[in-house]
């Protein structure tokens, strides 16, 4: 467990006794902090204060605490990031990097049929912390710096997610990750595809100690491609993740040439074949979900969509007259799936659920919901609109400190995947699942019912037939005419 360095411990017990704390509760307090502080070493974290309060609160409910003690946690981190803010206050102008700052982003509790909404209007948005370990609306919310701080040497080794946006020892290589970065948002790739190259990059100059980026040349990327081959015993996806990224930056960023590819040593890919579920083994799962947790595994498995497909479904993806749904997938491309008829039920029950609340959001004057890049300035009555809610609401709304808001999010990933993992535990499954084993499952169950590759490949949104080629490896496809040896005909 890391201790809270001096520094900090100084200001975070006079800031309670600034607050009254009670001296009972001191000691609680600074148990909190030093917990956050371990949970923070421990795991990567986004850069936003509220997602830390998000994530934070989650582990403590995971651990059986108490909701008061929930609160409390909560409380003792807001006091902490006062004291940060106090410290980058103090910061020259000069040397803070004003685009360092963040938003709040996704909420923690998933909107439950039958209950309201989160009800915190404008009025009550005063306290900072909410029982939930959320940053409530206030009066005047400052905006938070990114530059961290690290508890102890022992919890820096661990790598930040997000360290292509913080600022290193060398001015050359940070001017380059702003290029990368920028390079990738110009390439409209995903948020995920910036943080795996900017990863890459910052561990390819912590390996070559700062060399400066002009002098880099094809020998460099060998000379760490075969580090990580040979003394990080890496997987082979891993290795080549990493000389996909180094590639990207060579070629877009430093325009270099990246060498003869062959003499790039490269790990032979795993034939990886997919974990697929029976439908007696699905049912199990299913039985042990509760709402709204059993619909998104239904869509997942009825539809074969991946699960931020399925979380990030608008009102506007349905069309019930005519059976359809069409989403934007992966890679921005769109495509059209047949509803399963059998949830057809549910489906327009949660319909029904999100009139209610976007009816009861409209009417405490919330700003509606999140809007992807900028649809809002081209659109900007549509976070208000009902055909742009999200099929899947957060119970809770989400505050927006530069702007005065309370907007609400989707459902967030990660509730999914807990609420399926204690299901499958209790089910007491044989076969290791995940959300993305139903999207497995979908094809291979159609591939079993005769459907030719291509439309399954169709469905599935891949654009090589490739791709889903992999899904007849999983169960032997069970044709009209068994095959045969000519010996038994």
């Amino acid at each position: 467990m890391n201790k809270i360095p001096d520094n900090i411990l100084t200001q975070f017990e006079a800031v309670l006794n600034k607050r009254a704390i009670p001296a009972s509760r001191r000691p609680d307090y600074k148990k909190w902090l030093r917990y956050y502080l371990d949970f923070r070493g421990k795991y990567p974290l986004p850069d936003s204060k509220s997602e830390h309060v998000r994530l934070f609160i989650e582990k403590l409910r995971a651990k059986n605490q108490t909701p008061e003690q929930q609160k409390q946690a909560a409380h003792a981190l807001s006091l902490y990031f006062e004291i940060l803010r106090k410290m980058d206050n103090e910061i020259p102008p000069a040397q803070i990097n004003t685009e360092k700052t963040v938003k709040a982003t996704s909420p923690s509790t998933p909107f439950i049929k039958g209950e309201s909404s989160n009800n915190v209007s404008k009025s009550e948005a005063t306290t900072v912390m909410s029982p939930t370990g959320h940053a409530e609306l206030k009066a005047s919310v400052p905006k938070v710096s990114l530059r961290p701080f690290v508890p102890s040497s022992s919890s820096s080794s661990h790598f930040n997610e997000w360290r292509c946006l913080e600022k290193s020892g060398s001015p050359a290589w940070d001017k380059l990750i702003d290029n990368l970065a920028a390079e990738i948002r110009t390439r409209h790739y995903s948020r995920k595809t910036l943080k795996a190259y900017a990863d890459w990059s910052r561990k390819f100059q912590g390996f070559l100690h700062n060399k400066p980026p002009d002098e880099l040349s094809a020998a460099d990327v060998k000379a760490y491609l075969t580090y990580l081959a040979v003394k990080c015993h890496v997987a082979a996806s891993t290795q080549n993740q990493a000389f996909n990224s180094l590639l990207f930056l060579y070629r877009h960023i430093l325009k270099k040439d990246f060498g003869d590819h062959k003499d790039i040593p490269r790990a032979k890919k795993s034939k990886y074949i997919p974990v697929v579920l029976s439908r007696r083994e699905i049912d199990a799962v299913l039985k042990h979900l509760e709402y709204p947790y059993d619909l998104v595994v239904k869509l997942l498995y009825g539809c074969g969509l991946r699960l931020f497909e399925c979380v990030k479904l608008r009102v506007q993806n349905f069309n019930f007259d005519a059976g359809i749904l069409t989403l934007h997938g992966k890679g921005s491309k769109d495509r059209s799936i047949p509803i399963p008829q059998t949830i057809m039920p549910e489906l327009t029950a949660q319909f029904e659920a999100i009139k209610k609340l976007h009816d009861e959001d409209i009417a405490k004057g919330y700003a509606g919901v999140f809007l992807d890049d900028r649809l809002e300035k081209k659109y900007p009555s549509a976070a208000k609109n009902f055909i742009w809610q999200w099929f899947f609401p957060q119970k809770t709304l989400t505050p927006v400190p530069d702007k005065q808001e309370l907007r609400r999010y989707h459902l967030h990933e990660t509730h999914v995947q807990e609420a399926l993992y204690e299901a499958v535990r209790r089910a007491k499954l044989t076969k290791r699942v995940t959300s993305h084993t139903f999207r497995h499952s979908f094809a291979t169950h159609l591939l079993q019912a005769n459907y030719d590759i291509r439309t399954i490949q169709t469905l599935l949104g891949h654009s090589d037939v490739r791709t889903t080629m992999i899904y007849t490896h999983c169960v032997p496809s069970r044709t009209v005419k068994e095959a045969k040896s000519p010996l038994d005909f």
